[in-house]
């Protein structure tokens, strides 16, 4: 009798445990999502929740403008070979492919038909490549200057997307994004005071822009670098530059 009641209590238990481990989801809650999991798992973890007008559109651009992002910094590196367009235009591909999978997971038509440089669905998207690359291609502080813009414009419109979603798969990629922006923004600006230029914002504000250059002293701040050195590595595997040599890490 004794062992039967053991045995009962030790099935309950594992039950309690199992109940305890399984994800609860809610909007606005990812509990079983840490900092250090990849957008693509989380994009796989993360449950499907209802999907607003408002929010598909935000994939749809977002999608196109990562690509934007991607197209204009592998014209740069041809045109200049820092190798610092290079590192980041992999790591634009990457959210590029995260914003796919997302499209995918709620059965949204891809806008990108043709992944071609320079190619692109939206009129707006075709004017905003031509007119960066040409504004580029002066000079590599031009360029330089152009990447910043970029990443500032991307910070400003994630803003705004993650105002409008409380999806946490959505939530969780777009914050990834512009974490990325942020280092990328950073990347760009140590650059550009090698040159003994300086960089104003011209879509987020100088607080916000003051305080995104605030959170790093080049060996990273726990927040979405890997490793010490010169090397930035970001926690989706990217590595910007390294600051004296250029070189990836």
């Amino acid at each position: 009798m004794k062992r039967v009641v053991i045995l009962t209590g030790l099935m309950i238990l594992a039950m309690a445990l199992s109940l305890m481990a399984q994800p609860r989801w809610g909007k606005g809650r990812m509990q079983n999502v840490k900092q250090g999991t990849g957008m693509y798992t989380a994009i796989s973890t993360l449950p499907a929740q209802d999907l607003s007008e408002e929010e598909k559109a935000g994939l749809l651009k977002m999608r196109q403008e990562e690509k934007l992002a991607r197209d204009v910094y592998l014209k740069l590196y041809e045109k200049w070979r820092l190798q610092v367009f290079a590192n980041i235009a992999n790591s634009e591909q990457r959210h590029m492919d995260a914003v796919k999978m997302l499209l995918e997971k709620y059965g949204i038509a891809d806008p990108i038909t043709d992944d071609t440089i320079g190619v692109f669905p939206d009129a707006e998207f075709s004017g905003l490549f031509n007119e960066l690359v040409s504004a580029g291609e002066g000079s590599e502080i031009d360029a330089l200057m152009v990447g910043a813009k970029i990443e500032d414009l991307d910070i400003a419109d994630l803003n705004n997307l993650l105002e409008n979603t409380d999806n946490d798969d959505i939530k969780f990629v777009y914050e990834r994004l512009r974490n990325g922006s942020y280092h990328h923004l950073r990347a760009f600006t140590r650059l550009l005071e090698n040159y003994g230029q300086t960089y104003t914002p011209q879509y987020i504000s100088a607080d916000e822009y003051n305080e995104i250059l605030s959170q790093t002293n080049g060996r990273g701040n726990g927040k979405g670098f890997r490793g010490r050195g010169n090397g930035q590595r970001l926690m989706d595997g990217s590595c910007i530059f390294n600051q004296t040599s250029g070189a990836t890490q």
